[in-house]
C-alpha cells in the first residue's frame, strides 16, 4: 500500500509528467494486495466458524479436477492429474476448492517442470496429494510451512514467494473439516497432502 500511495502522490505532485509506463506495475501491486486481503478475510472467516456443522456432501475428485482445469500454470510447468479416485466428503465446497487451489498455486510456484495431483482413499480418509519437482521442503520446515505469514528462505522475491498465507489457509480448512494438512516424504520435490474424513452417508 505504501508503494502504491507513493506513486500516486508523486503523480499528483507532477500532473504533467507521463506515468503511463508505471501503470502495469501499479496494477500488479494492487492485484497482489487484493489477494492478500482476500486471504486475510478467508482466515478471519475460518477463525469465526469453528465448530460449525458441515452438511454438504461433496465429490472431492470433481473439485480437484475442476481446480486443475482452471489453473493458470506458468510457462514450462505442466500440471497433470495422476490417479484420482472417487472420494466423497462433507464440507464447504468453496473452502475446499480454495484449499486445493492454494496447494496447486504453491506447487506451480516452486516446480521446475511438473506438478502432479493425485487422490486416494483409505477406509476412513480421502488423501489429496499435490507433488512438484522443485527443491522440496527441508524436514525442519515441514510443519512451520503451514504457519501464517511463513515464507521459507528460498521464497525468492515478494511476488514469487507469495504472502505466506496460502498454506495456512489449507491447514485451517483441513482442521475445520476434521482433517489435516501435511508435507509427506516422496521426493524429489515437495509432496503436500490434504487428509479429509470420508462421508459416512
Amino acid at each position: 500500500m505504501a508503494a502504491v500511495r507513493a506513486e500516486i502522490e508523486t503523480a499528483t505532485r507532477h500532473p504533467r509528467a507521463d506515468f503511463s509506463a508505471r501503470l502495469p506495475e501499479l496494477l500488479e501491486e494492487t492485484v497482489r494486495l487484493g489477494r492478500l486481503i482476500d486471504d486475510l478475510v478467508r482466515l478471519a472467516r475460518l477463525d469465526a466458524t469453528a465448530g460449525v456443522p458441515r452438511e454438504t456432501e461433496i465429490d472431492l475428485d470433481d473439485l480437484a479436477r475442476a481446480e486443475v482445469g482452471r489453473l493458470h500454470s506458468r510457462p514450462g510447468v505442466a500440471v497433470a492429474c495422476a490417479r484420482v479416485r472417487p472420494a466423497r466428503v462433507r464440507g464447504d465446497p468453496d473452502a475446499l476448492s480454495r484449499a486445493i487451489r492454494n496447494l496447486l498455486d504453491n506447487a506451480v510456484r516452486y516446480a521446475r517442470h511438473h506438478v502432479e495431483v493425485g487422490l486416494d482413499v483409505t477406509e476412513s480418509e480421502a488423501v489429496l496429494c499435490v507433488r512438484d519437482d522443485g527443491v522440496g521442503i527441508p524436514p525442519a520446515d515441514r510443519d512451520r510451512v503451514f504457519d501464517r505469514f511463513t515464507r521459507l528462505d528460498d521464497a525468492r522475491s515478494r511476488d514469487a514467494g507469495g504472502s505466506g498465507l496460502g498454506l495456512a489457509i489449507v491447514r485451517e480448512v483441513a482442521t475445520h473439516h476434521g482433517g489435516r494438512a501435511c508435507v509427506e516424504d516422496g521426493g524429489p520435490g515437495a509432496r503436500l497432502a490434504l487428509h479429509l474424513p470420508l462421508s459416512q452417508g
